[in-house]
C-alpha cells in the first residue's frame, strides 16, 4: 500500500513512509476531502485564513502581491491555519510572472532563445531558491508543450518552443534545478499542447497526433520528464482521441479530456509511462473542463477516474460537499480515494515538510548578485530576426525622431494595457520620441523612424493573438497605411513571436519574447549597438512564409 513511495519520484525513507501512513489514519472525514483540493489565493481576502482553517485543503497556489511583508503574514496565518503542512504552488514562468518583490527572470521561451543549459539551470535556481524561501514549495512548471500551431495563444512564450530536442534539454534543466531546491517540478499540460490553436481556458482542446507520432514528440518529452524524477504532472483539459480509440473509446467519448479519462491518466501515464507521482488536474473552473459535462458529475470524475488533486475552485464550500457526497455515495471509490490522499501525503512527505515547515525569508529574494545573473542570461535573448533596409544599429544622428507606435503590454493579470518603459530609455539616448495618437495617419515627413512595440506574452482566455492593426492604429483607415517604403521601421515583439504572420513585409523584426523593464533595457543595448544580437529563434518567427524573409 505504501511500497511505491520509497521509489521514484518520492524516494521516501522509513521515517517519511512511517509519517504519510500515520497521518492518512488520523485524517478527519473533512480532510479526507479538504487534501484533494488545491485552491486558488490571491489578494487579501480577510475570509480566507479562517476559510483555509474550515476546509483544511492540501494546500494552496498563491498569486504574490508586491509587498513581502503582508505575504509572509497572510502565509503564515494560512499554515497556522491548517494542521497538515500546506502545498504551496506557483507557476514558476519568469517576466511578468516572477515574483514582484524578488528577482526579474526570462520567461521560457527567452531561456530557449539564449539556448544555454547552464543558463537555464542557472535562472531556475534563482527562481527555486527565491520560491523556497517565501514558502512556495510546488511549482507547476516546466511546461513542455511544442509550439506546433503558431496561432496558439496558450503555449507561445510559457514554453520552451517548437523544437523536441531543445524543449527536453531546457525542460530537464529546469526540472533539476527546482527539485534541488525543494521545490516539487510540475510538467505540463497532459497529455500534450500546442497543435490545437485554441485555448483550454475557453475550450477543450485536442492534441490530433497519431500514437506513432505522440510517442516520438510529446511521449519522449514525458518519457524523459518521469526518467529525470519529476515529481507531478499536470493533466490538461486536452483530449487524445488517438489513444481514446485505441482503448475501445467511440462518438464523443474520443475527446473526453484528459482531466477526466482514465485511460489516459491511468492507462496512459501510470501504467505505459510508468509515472508514480502526483497527477494534478488543470484549473478546474475552465470551459476545457465545465464544457464537457455538469460539474456535479465532472469533479468526482477528476479522482475516480486517475488526477490525485483537484485544482482551484470557484466555490471551494460547495465543491467540498459535492467530493464529500461523491465519497459517501461510492462515485469516488475506495481505492481511488485512498490512493490519491497517500500520494498527496506522499508528497509533502517528498518536501521534507513532515519535519516542519522551513521559515519564511524574504530578504533571500531579489539579491543583486542574482538580479546581476539574471540581467545577463535576459541580455543574451533578443533576435533580430531580420533586417533587410540595413537600419541597425540605431542612433540620433541618423534617426533622431521617432515615432513610437503601440498598443501598450497587455496582460491577463491586468484590466487594461499598460505602457512600455523602452519610449523613456530612448529619450535617455538622444532620440526624440512622439507617441502615435490611435486613429490618426503617420506622415512620413514628420518622423526619421517608426518604432512599433508590441507585448502580448501568452494571453490565456484572449483566444487567439495576433498583429491586431485596427487596435493598434486606431481605426479603420490607419490600420491600412504601411509607411516603410518612405522611412525606416523596426518592429519589436516582447512577447508573442509570431507577428510576422500579419506583417510579412515588415523590413525589420525583433523577437524579444518577454515584456519585463530588463528585456526592454536588452533590447535598447542591441539597438544602439553596444551588444549583439545573440537570440536564437527557437520557433519559426516566419511562420512558414516565405515571403516573410525577405
Amino acid at each position: 500500500m505504501f511500497d511505491h513511495l520509497r521509489k521514484a519520484p518520492f524516494h521516501l525513507d522509513d521515517a517519511g513512509v512511517d509519517w504519510v501512513r500515520a497521518e492518512l489514519a488520523r485524517l478527519t472525514p473533512e480532510e479526507r476531502v479538504g487534501q484533494l483540493f488545491v485552491h486558488i489565493s490571491m489578494g487579501a481576502d480577510p475570509g480566507e485564513v479562517a476559510r483555509l482553517a474550515r476546509l483544511q485543503p492540501a494546500g494552496i497556489t498563491r498569486f504574490f502581491g508586491p509587498d513581502a511583508t503582508a505575504e509572509v503574514d497572510f502565509l503564515t496565518a494560512a499554515r497556522d491555519a491548517v494542521r497538515l503542512p500546506m502545498l504551496v504552488s506557483a507557476d514558476l514562468e519568469g517576466s511578468r510572472m516572477s515574483l514582484a518583490f524578488g528577482t526579474e527572470v526570462p520567461n521560457p521561451l527567452a531561456l530557449a532563445a539564449v539556448d544555454d543549459v547552464a543558463a537555464t539551470t542557472e535562472i531556475s535556481a534563482i527562481m527555486a531558491t527565491e520560491a523556497r524561501a517565501i514558502g512556495i514549495n510546488w511549482s507547476f512548471t516546466p511546461v513542455i508543450d511544442i509550439n506546433a500551431a503558431f496561432r496558439s495563444p496558450i503555449v507561445a512564450t510559457r514554453g520552451f518552443g517548437s523544437d523536441v530536442a531543445r524543449i527536453e534539454r531546457h525542460a530537464l534543466a529546469q526540472i533539476a534545478a527546482f527539485q534541488a531546491a525543494g521545490v516539487a517540478a510540475t510538467v505540463k499540460h497532459w497529455p500534450g499542447e500546442g497543435h490545437d490553436d485554441r485555448d483550454q481556458h475557453l475550450v477543450t482542446t485536442i492534441n490530433p497526433l497519431t500514437l506513432d507520432a505522440w510517442e516520438t514528440t510529446h511521449g519522449r518529452l514525458y518519457r524523459a520528464a518521469i526518467d529525470s524524477g519529476v515529481m507531478s504532472v499536470m493533466s490538461a483539459h486536452i483530449a487524445f482521441p488517438a489513444f481514446a480509440a485505441a482503448m475501445g473509446a467511440e462518438g464523443v467519448e474520443m475527446y473526453r479530456p484528459a482531466s477526466v479519462s482514465r485511460a489516459l491518466n491511468e492507462g496512459l501515464l501510470r501504467e505505459r509511462l510508468g509515472f508514480n507521482g502526483v497527477i494534478v488536474s488543470d484549473a478546474t473552473p475552465m470551459a476545457g473542463f465545465g464544457a464537457w459535462a455538469p460539474r456535479e458529475i465532472m469533479l468526482p470524475e477528476v479522482i475516480e477516474n486517475g488526477c490525485d488533486v483537484i485544482l482551484f475552485s470557484d466555490d471551494p464550500e460547495g465543491d467540498h460537499a459535492l467530493i464529500a457526497r461523491a465519497v459517501a455515495e461510492g462515485r469516488i471509490s475506495a481505492r481511488r480515494h485512498e490512493a490519491a490522499l497517500i500520494r498527496v501525503l506522499g508528497l509533502k512527505a517528498a518536501l521534507g515538510l513532515h519535519r516542519g515547515q522551513p521559515a519564511l525569508d524574504p530578504a533571500a529574494l531579489g539579491t543583486e548578485a542574482a538580479r546581476r545573473a539574471a540581467r545577463a542570461v535576459t541580455a543574451r535573448a533578443p533576435t533580430l530576426v531580420k533586417d533587410v533596409q540595413g537600419v541597425m544599429p540605431l542612433s540620433p544622428e541618423r534617426t533622431r525622431r521617432v515615432l513610437l507606435v503601440s498598443g501598450g503590454i497587455v496582460s491577463p493579470l491586468h484590466r487594461a494595457p499598460f505602457a512600455f518603459d523602452l519610449p523613456d530609455m530612448l529619450a535617455r539616448e538622444g532620440f526624440e520620441v512622439t507617441l502615435h495618437r490611435a486613429g490618426e495617419r503617420i506622415d512620413p515627413a514628420d518622423c526619421d523612424l517608426v518604432l512599433y512595440l508590441f507585448g502580448e506574452e501568452t494571453l490565456l482566455t484572449r483566444g487567439r493573438i495576433f498583429l491586431d492593426w485596427a487596435r493598434v492604429m486606431g481605426g479603420f483607415g490607419p490600420s491600412m497605411q504601411r509607411v516603410w517604403h518612405q522611412v525606416p521601421v523596426v518592429m519589436i515583439s516582447f512577447g508573442y513571436p509570431y507577428l510576422l504572420y500579419d506583417a510579412p513585409r515588415a523590413p525589420c523584426m525583433v523577437n524579444a519574447y518577454a515584456t519585463m523593464p530588463s528585456m526592454q533595457a536588452a533590447v535598447v543595448e542591441c539597438l544602439m549597438g553596444r551588444a549583439p544580437w545573440q537570440g536564437d529563434s527557437p520557433v519559426d518567427a516566419f511562420c512558414g512564409l516565405p515571403d516573410a524573409r525577405y
